[in-house]
């Protein structure tokens, strides 16, 4: 990967839908170029996906909690990340050091439905507690990471 695959990278993370003329327009490639670099990129991995950007609260999903899940001394981090998995209501899940085990996101319509899945997290085998911590207001998440590419500009 070079240079030109990180600035393309960047771009699509700030337009997904770009088009292969326009990135390349971007970087300084032609469009069949940039087609051929953006295949490469997917099939080896670096690419995963592309998706949409969706507002959770107009979708009815308007309340966010961050979970740390504390684990038993005997719990099976993979099992229990499958469970996590398992579990719709969670929209992210992170393994992290520390004395959490991990952190998830979870998003629901409401804190009665949070109440509920709060229930089920600390049921999963391997789950000793939780601590929540509710999100009043995001002010930004999952802006893309643009810094390989101002760096490129230096």
């Amino acid at each position: 990967m070079d240079d030109v695959d990180r600035r393309i990278i960047a771009a699509l993370r700030e337009h997904g839908r770009a088009t292969y003329a326009e990135l390349g327009r971007q970087v300084g490639l032609s469009a069949s170029a940039v087609h051929e670099r953006v295949g490469k990129l997917e099939t080896s991995g670096v690419i995963t996906g592309y998706h949409a950007v969706v507002n959770p609260g107009m979708v009815g999903l308007g309340v966010t909690s961050l979970i740390g899940i504390y684990s038993t001394d005997t719990a099976d981090d993979e099992d229990v990340a499958e469970a996590l998995a398992a579990l719709d209501e969670v929209e992210s899940c992170y393994r992290v050091a520390g004395d959490e085990s991990f952190i998830v996101k979870v998003r629901v319509a409401t804190v009665d439905d949070l109440e509920r899945t709060l229930g089920r997290l600390r049921r999963i085998d391997g789950v000793a507690r939780t601590r929540t911590t509710l999100v009043l207001s995001t002010r930004f998440e999952g802006r893309p990471n643009t810094s390989q590419v101002d760096d490129l500009d230096e």
